[in-house]
Formats: structure tokens, sequence, C-alpha cells
């Protein structure tokens, strides 16, 4: 735990070598190196593999006690009390009896001790259930090398690592992959020799080599041949062999250590319990200056320091804790919020205090389905509810025979405007062959779990059939074909075969494919119609770059417009037919340029560039990544509650534009700023001089232009960010995520949420204020390593706006009154000391004092943690009311000094007026003074309260039953003559009714005159 060696270091009075040396032994890792791996010989290894298990837990069996104590006595309120306790072993110090000191502050350390054990043996049992858990959708839990497959490469998704939704392609070990036999792979002699372990999820180096050929054979190996843990494979077996497992894996690595979190309502109150001491300080100075430092006045001043210790009360901090339990149970009872689990149980009011709302997209916000929205020909339009119209023209199209082929093309023949027929049935041919897809066909054996794998020429059927792509959106594309009646039913590197609604295989020859870049932001296909022999080149993109590409028309730029703006993901589809010579020419000069040994990628890309100019324009399509349940309207009643939101993905920028619109995370009427690539200095001051100039507007930025930003300018990045309604991050890597949390809390001070679903978010879970994790489908990482665990995003809205808004103005209005509950009797002492020539004598002893903490005010107090100000349903209609909560104004200095001044009228009242009253004996001013006391907190509970519930009835008649009961075993202290009879009730009641009818009256005008903002929601 680096960062409490730091606080140790930061709060230890006396730094020396040893501190150093302590500090030296608490930081030392492990140091990680390059490994040899031998295959089927784990006894030449020669490191040792780290246990391959999660651990969210903060202690283990030797620091539970330890650091328990270390992070409650971080807290001045703590420290304060267990000096004040121990100074009762010395004699010229010790007033009353022992235990009225010791025995609260041991409750308060036990019940803080229980609940940490409780949430620390929580985590340890869900620890223990994921790691124990079996996987069945091909979850990779080690790092390995892959070795082998029936089909020699695979697709894994890393969203779970890097947040990206795009299918990635793997390719097996060569010198393995050519192996006969699946035994063969533990006959051979051979090792991977693999670099020391390391954070970056994009780059590895090693290299495969086997000693049992003659020679050697060296094979080098990159991410390419790498299963990183926490990825999942499309389906299907691989098996390889394992490099890294546990905390040498890139997802732990990636992962920051749990940290202990503390609220920002406990640092505030920690800030005026140190207020309340340094008062409490100066009442006792003013009390010996008063008294003349006649004697031993240093003994009177630790004497009256002792005797207005309950200025700050200790039971403060267990009121407080005990709340904090209740709010969690409140939670997780909730049936508005099903499956909702509180992990963290000392921050529920961190809920009702958040500015920023820093969220993943996949998962989270999004359901990662694709789904084809819509099929735009430039004349007509087709959306889901006109899918069928498209099935009808596609069936109609194959039962009648095929126009012959033409027997030339050229590129002046005179353009025929084609029919709708026509068009729908070319394009819908152009989105099944343009594109990287594979469909895979397998079946799972009952027996040994064995996937087998059968020929794609050999079993078409439907139910068997899943495609494997690196892009979601593609394989929505072929699905939709599909559903429209031309399905993609085999592919290879050389072909690929579609099916057509009768049931005939339509075969193609792959001439050439261009795969998708960034750069380019599209890809082509190159393909022979077997059957006719006419060859087609296909070509599908960005709109951006196919507007240039594609003859002209007037009717692409504002479709692809319409279509963003419903935030759906538009590809513009285009094709070319090409005759034998053009081909052949294209060939060979595309060939030639491959051979290039200098500038080869730009001669490529100029070949290719030639073909791709007037190129039939077929189609607009548009696909949706569909939404998490409710999204919208929560995202909306967070933007309403004054909450800020910042969208960080490891997806692409293009993707997380559209989902930062379909999701209303940019209003209608916001302009989008895209920050451009930057890549230095110069450029970052131009483009944040640019930013700088627009107003009102949602800023989208990739994660390396944000790096080079905060590295030159981060306060100016910080603060022109801070500005936008919404910000968008795209490819962020789970590390700069967690910066982007710490730069906020550096710079603003105000307090962060992060949610996510995915093991790339655990750090910037773990980094926030407040970490909320979702169950996912691929895992509970996340969700294990929140301090709040929810269900569905949407869940969010009611957790803030109700749970979020109750916690915090409960603990303010509780801890606000645990501190008036001490301050009037340590007022009443003051006063007493004062009239009796400033003796430092106690007003209360023994059983009167702890009866007066616990069982006489202890249950009406705590039920404030019931009260509300306005139902459930109206915070959620009204998340306006949240704004206030962040400004602080339930727990601020202003109220605190109405509450001191409360404290000390109404404590001087009642010792006044018990001393005016009294006739003739002292225990008749103990028991006036003390029943009154009593009276009046009862009534100040009843004053708080805004809402009633039926638990604070019971409270406030228990708590006077119980001391009305009580009296008749207080002979030690009362007069139990005195206090049966009529005179000693009606001063009583005097003197309760000056103390408590102006605070009454003051309510009353202020609710009238100056209402608050909930009260006419109320009403």
């Amino acid at each position: 735990m680096i960062l409490e060696v730091d606080e140790y270091l930061e709060l230890c009075p006396f730094p020396c070598s040893c501190c150093d040396w302590l500090a030296n032994i608490c930081r030392r890792k492990k140091e990680h190196k390059a490994r040899t791996v031998w295959l089927g010989c784990p006894e030449k290894c020669e490191e040792k593999y780290p246990r391959n298990a999660i651990k969210n837990q903060k202690y283990n069996f030797f620091t539970f006690v330890p650091g328990v104590l270390y992070q409650q006595f971080k807290f001045f309120l703590n420290l304060y009390f267990l000096v004040v306790s121990c100074s009762q072993f010395v004699p010229e110090l010790k007033i009353g009896y022992l235990y009225t000191y010791w025995a609260p502050l041991g409750f308060v350390m036990a019940v803080t001790i229980v609940r940490e054990a409780l949430d620390e043996f929580r985590r340890y049992q869900r620890d223990e259930e994921m790691n124990s858990q079996l996987y069945s959708k091909l979850t990779i839990r080690g790092e390995s090398i892959f070795l082998t497959t029936p089909y020699s490469s695979c697709f894994v998704r890393t969203d779970q690592l890097d947040g990206e939704t795009d299918w990635k392609l793997r390719v097996a070990v060569c010198c393995t992959q050519r192996l006969p036999a699946l035994g063969d792979l533990f006959a051979i002699s051979a090792h991977v020799y693999a670099q020391k372990p390391q954070m970056d999820i994009h780059s590895f180096e090693g290299t495969f080599t086997r000693e049992d050929s003659d020679p050697s054979i060296h094979e080098s190996l990159g991410t390419e041949n790498a299963l990183w843990a926490s990825t999942v494979v499309a389906s299907g077996t691989v098996i390889g062999v394992v490099i890294y497992t546990g905390k040498e894996t890139r997802s732990v690595m990636n992962t920051s250590n749990p940290k202990n979190k503390v609220g920002l309502l406990d640092l505030e109150l920690n800030r005026l319990t140190k207020a309340l001491f340094f008062a409490l300080v100066v009442l006792s100075v003013v009390m010996v200056a008063l008294q003349g430092f006649i004697g031993p006045w240093y003994r009177y001043l630790f004497r009256f320091i002792l005797l207005f210790s309950y200025i700050i009360p200790i039971s403060l901090r267990v009121n407080l804790d005990m709340g904090k339990a209740a709010y969690g149970w409140m939670i997780m009872r909730d049936d508005n919020i099903p499956g909702t689990v509180v992990r963290t149980s000392t921050i529920p009011e961190e809920l009702g205090r958040i500015v920023y709302l820093l969220t993943d997209k996949t998962g989270t916000l999004t359901k990662n389905e694709m789904v084809f929205k819509r099929l735009h020909l430039g004349t007509v339009s087709y959306g889901t509810d006109t899918m069928d119209e498209i099935q009808n023209h596609i069936i109609g199209s194959y039962a009648q025979p095929p126009p012959p082929p033409p027997e030339y093309y050229s590129t002046s023949a005179p353009k025929v405007r084609k029919s709708v027929h026509s068009r729908i049935h070319e394009a819908v041919k152009a989105i099944a062959l343009c594109h990287n897809v594979t469909p895979v066909y397998e079946s799972r054996a009952g027996v040994n779990g064995e996937t087998e794998y059968a020929e794609a020429d050999q079993d078409f059927s439907d139910e068997n059939r899943t495609y494997q792509a690196s892009s979601p959106d593609e394989v929505a594309l072929v699905q939709w074909t599909q559903s429209v009646g031309l399905t993609l039913v085999s592919r290879d590197l050389s072909s690929m075969q579609l099916k057509t609604p009768g049931g005939q295989i339509l075969p193609f020859i792959i001439l050439q494919v261009f795969p998708f870049t960034s750069e380019s932001k599209r890809m082509g296909i190159i393909v022979r119609d077997d059957s006719s022999g006419e060859i087609t080149f296909y070509m599908k993109g960005a709109d951006v770059a196919m507007s240039s590409i594609v003859q002209y028309n007037d009717w692409l730029e504002e479709e692809c417009g319409n279509m963003a703006r419903e935030g759906l993901r538009t590809l513009v589809v285009a094709k070319k037919s090409l005759t034998e010579e053009q081909y052949q020419d294209f060939e060979n000069r595309y060939n030639q340029a491959k051979l290039s040994v200098h500038d080869r990628s730009l001669k490529v890309a100029a070949v290719v560039e030639s073909l791709e100019r007037e190129m039939e324009l077929l189609c607009l399509t548009g696909v949706e990544d569909q939404l998490q349940a409710d999204v919208r309207p929560t995202l909306e009643m967070l933007r309403n509650a004054g909450i800020k939101i910042w969208m960080l993905t490891g997806d692409k920028l293009e993707t997380a534009t559209c989902i930062a619109k379909s999701s209303h995370l940019v209003s209608r009427n916001q302009d989008v700023h895209i920050f451009r690539p930057v890549t230095n200095r110069g450029e970052a001051h131009l483009e944040l001089n640019a930013f700088r100039r627009k107003h009102d507007c949602t800023l989208v930025i990739s994660g390396d232009s944000l790096e080079v930003c905060l590295k030159y300018y981060e306060h100016e990045f910080v603060e022109l960010a801070c500005q936008c309604p919404a910000v968008v991050c795209c490819r962020c890597s789970p590390t700069q995520k967690a910066q982007i949390v710490k730069l906020l809390q550096q710079h603003t001070g105000k307090r962060t949420c992060a949610i996510g679903d995915g093991g790339n978010d655990v750090s910037m879970i773990q980094a926030a204020d407040c970490g909320i994790g979702i169950v996912g489908k691929e895992g509970k990482q996340a969700s294990l390593a929140a301090d709040f665990s929810i269900t569905q995003f949407k869940h969010i809205g009611r957790l803030l706006m109700v749970h979020g808004r109750n916690s915090y103005k409960r603990s303010a209005a509780l801890g606000q009154f645990v501190i008036h509950r001490g301050l009037i009797i340590s007022t009443m002492q003051a006063v007493f000391s004062s009239v009796f020539y400033f003796a430092s004598v106690p007003l209360y002893q023994g059983f009167l004092m702890v009866g007066y903490a616990t069982i006489y005010t202890m249950f009406p107090v705590f039920s404030l943690v019931l009260d509300q100000d306005v139902k459930p349903e109206t915070a959620i209609l009204y998340p306006e009311l949240y704004k206030d909560l962040t400004k602080g104004r339930s727990l601020s200095f202003k109220t605190f000094l109405i509450w001191v001044l409360i404290s000390v009228y109404q404590g001087g009242i009642l010792m006044y007026g018990g001393l005016l009253l009294f006739e003739s004996e002292f225990v008749h001013v103990v028991a006036i003074s003390f029943t009154a006391l009593i009276f009046t907190e009862l009534l100040m509970v009843a004053l708080t309260v805004r809402t009633w519930h039926w638990l604070m009835v019971v409270a406030e008649f228990l708590s006077l039953g119980c001391y009305v009961a009580s009296l008749a075993f207080l002979n030690e202290y009362f007069d139990v003559t005195f206090i049966i009879t009529v005179t000693f009730l009606w001063k009583v009641s005097a003197i309760t009714l000056v103390s408590c009818l102006p605070l009454y009256i003051l309510k009353y005008l202020k609710r009238k005159f100056s209402p608050p903002s909930y009260s006419k929601l109320t009403s």
C-alpha cells in the first residue's frame, strides 16, 4: 500500500532513516524479468508463475487490525478521544469513572472493526467465487502464446481490456500450426522467450524456438500471436502456452491498488471537530485566566479540557457509521433498483455530491449489439418497418432467370436509370460481398465439451452458423442480408459463397481485398462471379472518404447528416464493373507496387486510388449500436441535476461520436468540436486556441491528442474541458481513464463518480471518489472492484437522486445534531463552573453522562436517518433539487454556527434556569437541569424532522419512557421525593418551554417568509 506509506511519512513527526527504510521495504516489489517457457517441461521454467487469481481485498490477516486502527485514528476526532481516555490513567487529571471514557471509545472502535471485517469478508467471498468460477464463454484467464487451432487463426474481443468492440485477428505460431496431430505438440522440444511483463496491451516481443529440428527454427512473435487475459475467443478451440498469470497479466497491471476512500462529509466534519477543539482550548484557557492562574494552573487547564471534552462528541463517529450502514441497507432493499449491492459502506453520502460523472461506453451506455436500421437508395429509403419489401424484391430477383452477362464494358456507355427492383438487388448483393466476415460452423459435443468444426460446404444450416469479423458493424450488415434472403455461407482466402432464398449457391472468387484502415476510412474487394465471369470492384466506407470517389449525386451529404443526427453509423456502398483487360492491367501495376523497396505503401495506395474513380453509388446504410434501457432519460436527468458527463472509451472516434449523439449526451442544439490529432506542442497550442473560441459545444478528443495536451498544457486543457457540457475521450487506455479522473479531482476539487462494466474500467472506478460497477455480460471484475454495484445504467438515476441525496442530507443533519448534543451539555458545564468560582468540578457524573449519550437520546437522534424532505418520486421528477447539494449548504460553517448559537442559548437557559429555580439542595439543580435537558433534546429532534416515520415516534416515546423509568434507580444523583412533586414538573416544563419555543417560532416564520426550494413541491 504505497499511498498509506506516503501518508505515514507525512504524518510522522520525526522523519528519519528508519522511516525511509520502512518506506523502501513497503514499496519494494518483485522485479519483472523476461522469461523462457518450455512446452511440456514446466520444471525447466526459470520463473515461478504468480497465483492466477483476482484480489480486491484491502488487508490480509496480519494487517487488518493495524490497518483499520490506522485509518480510524487518522481522524482527529478519534485521536483526540484516545488521548482524553488515556489521560484518565493520570490521578491528577481523573474526572469521574474510567468507563465513562473508555466504554464509548471501545464501542466506537468495535463497531468500526466489525463493519470493516464484514466488508473485507464479503470481498474475500466474492474473490473466491470469481476465482473458482468455470468459464463457458471462452474467456482467456492467463496470457498465452497462440499455438494451434483448426482454422490457423481466430478472432478475439478485447473490450474488457481496451474498450474496443471490434474483433481482433490472432494468428497461430506457424511451426506449431503445421504439426499434423495435436499430440505432436507435446512431443517436440521447443520454448517461448517472452519479454518481461508490461502494461502496454498493443505491443509484445518474443521468439518461438524449436530445437529438435535441423537447423533450429526461430520464429518472431508479436501481438498477433498473443492471447491476453480477459479477452474472449469468438468460437472454436484454441491451444496456447501460458506465459503470464495473476498480477503479471496486462489486465491486472493496468489496474491500480484499491484505496481507502474517505467521503467529503467526513472530511468536512473532521475540519469542524478541529474548530471545536480550538474552541475547547480557548474556553479552557479563559476559565483558568478568570480563575487568576493560581496554584497549579496547568493542571486545572487540563481538567477543564477534560470537562469540556463533550464539545467534541465521541458518539459522532459511531452515529455516522451506523447511519452509513442503514443507508446501505436501504439501497440494497430498494425494489426499484434490484440487484444493487453496496460494497463500500463508508461513502454513501458521496452519491449526493457528484459533479462529474465519467462513464464507459461499451456495455455501460450501449449493449454492443449492432442492428441494421436504414437502407437509403437516393430516391427511396427503407426502415425497420419496410424490410419485408426488400425481402420480396430479393426473392423476386432470384425467382426469375438472371440477365445475360455483358459482353463488354465501356466507361462511356450512356447511363440508364435503373428500376428500384434492380437497385435493391445490386445494393444487397454488394453488402453481402464487400466485407471481411467469415462464417463458422460448429456444434458442441455433450460428452467432452470440445468444439467440432464442419466444412462450410457440408452444412449450411442457419442455427449452426456464427459470423466472425473484425467489426460488429460488418457482422450486422451480413446478418441483415441473411434476413432479407441473401446469405453468406462460406468464405476462405480465395473464394466465398452466397445462398439465395431458393437455396441456390452463388460462387464468387476473391481477387483482391483492400482492408479498412483508420487513414483511408474505407475497405474494398474485387470479386469474380464464377458463373458469369463478371468482375466487380465493391467499396464501402465513411461518407467523408467516399464522397469524392462516387459519381456526382445530390443526396448523399444530406442523408448522411440526417442519419448521423439519429445516432446511426453510416456507410456508403459503391461498385465499379471491370473488364478482364482492366483488371489485368490493375493487377500488374498493383503487384509491381508491392515489390517496391522505397515508399511501398504510397505506391500501393496510388495504384488502388487509380481504380477508385467515378464509382457507381449504390446505397447508404445506417447501423445502430443499441443503447441500454432508458439511457437517454437517465442522461437527461443527470444533466438537469447539474452533473457534467464525460464519456471515456477505448473505441474509435467515429463510434464514440455516434453514441454520444444517439444517447443524447450531445443535445440537439449543441455543436461537436472534434479535437484534431496533435503530436507536438505547437499543434496542441493552435488547436487549444481554436477550441477556446467555441462556446457551448461538446468536446471529442482522442487519447493520443489528450496525452500531448496534458504533457504541455495540462491546466489550460482541463480548464477549457470543464466548461463544456459534455466531453468524449476516445481511444483511452485504462491508465488514461484513471489519470483523467485524478486530473478532475486535482484541478476542480469536485466529487467524481466513475461507472463502467469491464476490466478496463477498474482503474477509473477505483480512482474516482465514488465508483459504480455494472454487472456485465463478460464478467464481474468492474462490479467487484466498485464501491456500488448495479445491474443497469438507468439505476444510477435513482441511486443518486434519491439515495445519494437522502444519505447526504440525513448525515449532515445527524452530524450537526450530535455536535449540538455535546455543545449544549458543555455550555451547561461552563455556566456551572463560572457560577461556582470557576471550579473544575463536573456537573454530571457517572451514569448520567453515559445515559445522556446512549439510551436517553441516542435512538431519537439516530432516527434522523429515516427523515426525508421530499418523496422519492418528487426527487426523480425534479432533479434540479440535487444541484443544491453540490454547494454543500446542508453542512457548512453557516449551518454549523447556527447550531453553535442554538446550543449556547439552550445550554445557558437550562443551566441558569436550574440555578434560578432550585430551592435548597444541589441535587435539585442536577434533577431540574438534566430532566429539562432530556426533554429539550427530544423536542429538538421533533423540530428537526421534516417527514415523520413511525419508528421516529417509537424512538421518541421509548427514550422518554426509559428516562422516566430510570428515575427510580438514580438515587445516587436525584432526590426521588422531589422529582415526583408538582413543583419539579412545572419548573422543568417552564425551562424546557423557554429553551425550545423561540426556535419553533423562528422555524415557522422562516418556512412562511423564506421557504426552502423543496417546500413548494411538498405543499
